[in-house]
């Protein structure tokens, strides 16, 4: 017996992966990387810890429970782990300019941790976007 369209436009609804939600989280999380870059220069801790990244990373965690058992899903918690990954990158860079600051090494060290966390989250918003684009979970995740 064939799929009367009432039935079908509910069963597309109740599977139905929050996409505009999840792109809207990336290009928050860009805008934020690029305002951090310009703004800050490669000195930039966690380019995610703006007003931006923060308001980005709670409709992250809106729409995880939306999310989960689609494509989507993984990217969200993609999403999410680069945030707090990059936000305690970016405390232990503070930690050390701090604690390593007074004997003139902790600056560069601390510079350091911050560029390398700065590629690291550029890389995987590129990383994440170019399988989203594609409509691809990111594998492992």
């Amino acid at each position: 017996m064939p799929d009367f369209p009432a039935d079908s436009a509910a069963k597309t609804a109740v599977g139905e992966a929050p996409v505009s939600a999840t792109l809207l989280v990336y290009v928050l999380f860009a805008i934020a990387a690029v305002v951090g870059l310009v703004g800050h220069g490669m000195m930039v801790g966690a380019p995610l810890l703006t007003l931006i990244g923060i308001v980005a990373v709670i409709i992250a965690y809106v729409k995880r429970d939306e999310a989960r058992g689609t494509w989507t899903a993984s990217h969200l918690t993609w999403l999410i782990r680069t945030f707090w990954w990059s936000f305690l990158w970016n405390c232990i860079g503070w930690l050390v300019l701090v604690t390593l600051g007074i004997i003139l090494i902790g600056f560069p060290i601390a510079i350091g941790i911050w560029v390398v966390t700065t590629i690291w989250v550029i890389y995987r918003l590129v990383k994440g976007y170019l399988l989203f684009k594609d409509s691809q979970p990111i594998p492992g995740v």
